[in-house]
């Protein structure tokens, strides 16, 4: 149920991301971090990409919700170590899609198109 996607592939926590929903993103990371394996919270929540090839944490920054890269940031923090945090929340970049970020773009692109 935690990783169910709706018609976009997006799950219950990228949508509360995209929406500026905190109160959900923390309620959902307390429910994955009790019912689920490290590995799979990393990969599904954390580093989970919609059809797009979206992260919560990209979708955040597009919106500028400071208050919800925060969030996720403490959430990384907990489970990545620095050299993931890094390479998956900072350098990597995006491999398709064409919305607000543009293919190929990184986070540290998101001012440039606001």
């Amino acid at each position: 149920m935690l990783f169910s996607t709706d018609n976009e592939g997006s799950t219950a926590w990228k949508r509360a991301a995209k929406h500026g929903r905190l109160e959900l993103l923390h309620k959902i990371w307390e429910c994955a971090e009790e019912k689920l394996t490290t590995e799979r919270v990393k990969s599904k929540l954390l580093l989970g990409t919609h059809s797009e090839g979206i992260t919560a944490w990209q979708r955040a920054a597009t919106y500028g919700r400071l208050d919800l890269l925060h969030k996720i940031w403490g959430c990384a923090e907990e489970i990545l170590t620095i050299e993931e945090i890094k390479i998956n929340l900072f350098i990597g970049h995006r491999q398709c899609g064409n919305d607000r970020l543009g293919k190929g773009s990184s986070v540290w692109q998101v001012r440039d198109i606001t």
